[in-house]
């Protein structure tokens, strides 16, 4: 034998038919199944074509999977379907041209940008099996597997070919499916009597055929419909007509479009379908599952409509179709072939060419890997932390997508439309089996499905089918609103303007409001924002005409991309070549905060890099702005004027005079009336309370009545759109000599278009200066230069330049105390100004984010927050009082009151561990505690429906038990219920000063023995508090002996991963 191997064991075989006939003809899995018990992991079994190895661990799997030592073959049931698709990409030998060929020309079409494109097709798609199903009532018996074939036929040869097969208005399933069907069963069983025996059976053999014939004459009338009519779309027919293949420089001729267009609808539909009968079996075997299923639907989507964005944030549901195709993998098995005599497990002699069947459906259930649990669903195992711990202790544990690069091609077109109508379902049934008794069955042709699976649908939440149809019709409303693309302006003396595109990443509004100012600041020098929008909506659609420049404005967040440019960050690294943004020129500012050196500015750096690395062209050097200096406005602002728009006008001209900032032009009237902007939505006051007593820093409870469709996560943040504080508004409606019911009418414009007022219609004052502008920003230089065209003291002017000449003067005068534009004109009243020059030069007023403090266990509808009221004497003008905009806004309102918020996702890493028995650490000061209180809350929840819960730790700092020891009360009896063990740190208790990382040195021994048992760490406080933090718990980890630079290495291997922090300042 090769290589000195002993040989495989197996069953006696008879001449001519081998083992074939010792095989169950309705079970290839149960035949093999017991074979495994009789045999072991490896064995042998001989068919008419010869011998084949047999495998059935995760170890002997990812052993065969190395492509240097084993190939894919074409044999038995593959080599079948070349009957019917000879050129197909899954029936070609890879050393066949034409597999390369299409290959390389069909990839990019399922590349991640074009999947997401695909979204609202497949939400269509799914929509209509839910009405059908909403339609036939709760007592309707659903045929699961046969609904699902025909969802996953329409939804593969809607999105990637344009054609709709329409199978939800036939009673009978469309030819092709049924012609498919025949051809892969009988496909199988050609592959076991071989092609000598099968040609006996006439009677199949003809019917064989003629299916065949049936699934090329519609793919061929898919062909020629598109060729009749052209639409200059891209999808996967658009790419095998018209791509060419960059290494040899052909193309697809009409025979392989023809085979994989056939390829592509049995293997996007026949695999999909099966994924999700068998994902529906298991959900409704195992009630918890389902419960924890649905729960995570309506926490992260709500009532309202499903979006793309959504896909991403369903880990549990992810989980539960991962667990399903471990169990149930609807392709059981596939082959490789030995490249050279070798030996496999360190045992059994392979000979060259010798065929080993992967035997997917029992390795996915290998007790090395999954322990005595092996047979049971249990969906928690694979969240995405221990699916990738498994993936490195045992690579060859899932498979069920093949492997290589003859691995699906089509995985996150299958995976996606999995995820939209599995959330759609969940969203809006309720499901019971049948057939309670119902016991799985599987159906075997080249695929598997549940055989005899049906289940009966429920609508949810009272809703009649016509509220669900206006509700999923409702879905995409929005969809061109979401589009903030403007049309070319002029200016008003007729000149016309040069467009200019506008993208920015922004989690907390600094980027967005840059992004606005930059807008505004453009048409004086002779542009408009054709384009003002997220940079997620500039992946794939960079202008490449190259008269058009492109602004990103973007920020870093502890290293990683702004929630709303994820997609670009990712489709931008994910560029193939170098040459694809030829024609592309752009700029870059970024925000970072310095306290994060090993990632400040890192996002930015590398959008600006990459975007020349694929091909762009860089309009001026990167600009930067450290946050943590105060000064971004300042930043900015110097940058547009000294780099960004004299490399704009040297590239591209102007055609203005931007000698004098202009005056917006305004009309005064008093009619009342109030418009509301930006992305948030009303909501209701349920209840206020002061936490704090005499003593200490005053602390309120906020509980708010979510708008409808609103849901979050324990642990995200409520974003607030305030209302500036009301003596503020006095001092500018006295300073400008308003009367309090003045009404203005801002002139539509170009410049009032790109700031955030509402223009057109008449608008009270205190209005836009309450809820549309920043009063108390700290001014700008550009501001400063600006007030000193307008004094008529020459005294005052030099001192004005001096302010904005100086960088260190500027510092210590201006950003320090905080001194606006309000107390600059209080200074100095020689400075004689337009209030529409005022207004121009304020930035737009910005949501701010508060950490939710409740969980959405306790009430979906219903969010708590709690923050620190900021007030004191104005560093500015201690003859002036400052308060903080939003919680001088917070603290005034009152029960019934209404106020505008949206939901903001946190850091991914900062949420509740989806395995309710990971242990936590929880460290917090002050109004800190206010994601902990969720967290603890949300324990309490989860005890409450008998779910184990992990041990949880609360290190909370406040400065004295009498003041502000929040939710004392709560905490005491959450922890009398085992819920919580806290422990408090007083600085103003005793004359003694103790804080947070005090007593994690004090209780050192329980934090890393907590610590060694996975715990995760979630740290919310100043950073100041932050970096005590990580002191004191790298010190009880590492040991009091750890250097600073070794714990600095020890966070950063655990940040985001099991220690998780929300820093403020």
């Amino acid at each position: 034998m090769a290589l000195g191997g002993v040989p495989l064991p197996g069953p006696r075989a008879y001449p001519i038919v081998g083992n074939v006939l010792q095989l169950d003809p309705n079970s290839f899995i149960n035949s093999l199944d017991k074979f495994v018990d009789q045999y072991g992991e490896a064995f042998r079994l001989v068919f008419p074509w010869g011998t084949t190895a047999i495998i059935s661990t995760a170890a002997l799997v990812h052993e065969v999977s190395d492509e240097t030592r084993f190939k894919k073959p074409i044999i038995a049931d593959l080599e079948q379907l070349r009957n019917g698709v000879p050129a197909g990409m899954f029936t070609t030998p890879t050393e066949e041209p034409v597999w390369g060929i299409a290959h390389r020309v069909l990839t990019p079409a399922f590349g991640p940008v074009p999947i997401q494109e695909m979204f609202f097709e497949m939400h269509e798609l799914a929509a209509q099996l839910t009405m059908k199903w909403a339609r036939h009532g709760p007592e309707q018996t659903i045929a699961v597997s046969e609904d699902f074939t025909r969802l996953a036929l329409d939804t593969i040869a809607l999105c990637s070919m344009d054609f709709r097969f329409n199978s939800y208005y036939h009673d009978e399933l469309h030819p092709f499916i049924t012609a498919m069907s025949n051809f892969l069963t009988e496909s199988g069983n050609r592959s076991l009597k071989g092609n000598f025996l099968s040609s006996l059976f006439f009677w199949s053999s003809n019917k064989y055929f003629a299916d065949i014939k049936t699934l090329r004459v519609i793919a061929q009338s898919v062909l020629d419909a598109r060729r009749a009519n052209p639409k200059g779309r891209k999808d996967l027919l658009s790419a095998m007509l018209e791509g060419v293949d960059r290494k040899t420089g052909e193309k697809l001729d009409d025979g392989a479009i023809i085979d994989n267009l056939i390829t592509f609808l049995i293997a996007g539909h026949e695999t999909t379908s099966g994924m999700l009968s068998f994902a529906f079996v298991m959900l409704l075997k195992n009630p918890e599952t389902l419960k924890k299923a649905r729960q995570e639907v309506d926490e992260v989507i709500g009532r309202g409509p499903i979006t793309v964005e959504h896909m991403k944030k369903l880990p549990y549901v992810t989980a539960v179709l991962r667990e399903t195709l471990r169990l149930c993998p609807t392709i059981p098995s596939y082959g490789v072939q030995a490249l050279e005599d070798t030996v496999i497990g360190g045992k059994w002699a392979i000979s060259k060419g010798q065929v080993i069947l992967l035997f997917l459906a029992r390795s996915h259930r290998d007790k090395a890997v999954y322990g005595e649990t092996a047979e049971e669903f249990i969906p928690g195992r694979m969240l995405d932390e221990n699916f990738e711990r498994l993936s490195k202790e045992h690579p060859g544990f899932w498979k069920p997508f093949g492997n290589g690069q003859r691995g699906c091609i089509g995985r996150a077109f299958a995976w996606q439309e999995a995820m939209v109508i599995i959330a759609m379902l969940l969203q809006n049934f309720d499901f019971e089996l049948t057939d309670p008794s119902y016991e799985l069955r599987i159906k075997e042709t080249l695929t598997t499905k549940p055989d005899g699976f049906e289940m009966k649908a429920k609508l949810r939440h009272g809703l009649t089918p016509t509220e669900l149809e206006r509700q999923l019709n409702g879905s995409f409303s929005e969809k061109s609103a979401n589009s903030k693309s403007l049309h070319a302006k002029t200016t008003e003396k007729g000149t016309q303007l040069k467009p200019l595109n506008i993208y920015y990443g922004s989690n907390t509004g600094t980027c967005e409001a840059l992004a606005q100012r930059l807008a505004m600041d453009a048409p004086s020098h002779g542009y408009t924002a054709t384009i003002i929008d997220a940079l997620d909506v500039a992946a794939n659609k960079l202008p490449k005409d190259g008269t058009t420049p492109v602004a990103c404005i973007t920020a870093s967040y502890e290293g990683e991309p702004p929630e709303n440019a994820t997609d670009f960050f990712n489709w931008v690294k994910a560029l193939p070549d170098t040459s694809l943004l030829k024609g592309t020129s752009y700029a870059v500012f970024g925000c970072g905060h310095r306290d994060w050196a090993n990632t400040f500015h890192k996002v930015p750096r590398l959008v600006y890099d990459t975007l020349e690395q694929k091909g762009a062209t860089p309009i001026c050097q990167l600009g930067l702005t450290d946050v943590a200096q105060g000064e971004m406005f300042t930043d900015f602002e110097q940058w547009e004027d000294d780099v960004f728009w004299p490399a704009i006008k040297a590239k591209y001209g102007s055609a203005v005079n931007e000698d004098r900032q202009e005056a917006l032009e305004l009309q005064f009237s008093t009619p009342r009336a109030s418009t509301l902007r930006q992305d948030v939505k009303e909501s209701v006051v349920l209840e206020e309370k002061t936490l704090t007593k005499e003593g200490g820093v005053p602390k309120k409870h906020l509980e708010v009545q979510l708008p409808d469709g609103m849901t979050y996560r324990a642990g995200d943040y409520l974003a607030v759109l305030p209302v500036n504080p009301k003596e503020t508004v006095n001092r500018v409606m006295r300073k400008f000599c308003l009367a309090w019911d003045s009404h203005i009418t801002v002139a539509g414009g170009v410049n009032s278009k790109k700031m955030a007022l509402p223009a057109g219609l008449p608008v009270p004052v205190h209005e836009v200066l309450g809820s549309y502008v920043e009063l108390l920003q700290p001014v700008t230089k550009r501001g400063i230069q600006t007030l000193s065209n307008f004094t008529s003291s020459a005294a005052d002017k030099a001192a004005l330049s001096a302010l904005y000449t100086n960088p260190e003067l500027y510092t210590s005068t201006v950003i320090t105390p905080r001194l606006s534009l309000l107390d600059i004109l209080d200074s100095y009243p020689s400075i004689s100004l337009h209030f529409g020059t005022f207004l121009s030069l304020l930035p737009p007023i910005r949501v701010r984010q508060y950490s939710i403090s409740s969980s959405p266990l306790a009430s979906l509808s219903k969010a708590t927050l709690t923050y620190t009221i900021l007030s004191g004497q104005s560093l500015a003008n201690p003859a002036n009082l400052f308060a903080g905009v939003a919680t001088s806004y917070l603290s005034a309102l009152r029960q019934g009151d209404r106020l505008l918020v949206s939901v903001r996702q946190s850091h991914s890493s900062f949420h509740y561990p989806s395995d309710t028995e990971t242990p936590v650490m929880m460290i917090a000061a002050g109004a800190g505690i206010a994601p902990f209180h969720g967290f603890i809350q949300e324990r309490a929840a989860l005890a409450s429906q008998g779910k184990k819960i992990g041990k949880a730790l609360l290190f909370f700092g406040c400065r004295h038990p009498d003041w502000d020891d929040l939710y004392r009360t709560e905490l005491d009896k959450w922890e009398d219920d085992g819920f919580v063990e806290v422990v408090r740190a007083y600085s103003r208790h005793q004359n003694k000063r103790e804080y947070v990382g005090d007593i994690i040195l004090s209780n050192r021994d329980e934090v890393k023995g907590l610590w060694n048992k996975g715990a995760r760490v979630y740290v919310c406080g100043s950073r100041a508090v932050g970096d005590g933090v990580k002191s004191a718990v790298g010190k009880a980890v590492l040991g009091d002996e750890a250097s600073e630079a070794e714990i600095a290495k020890w966070f950063e291997g655990v940040r985001n991963v099991r220690y998780a922090v929300d820093v403020f300042d």
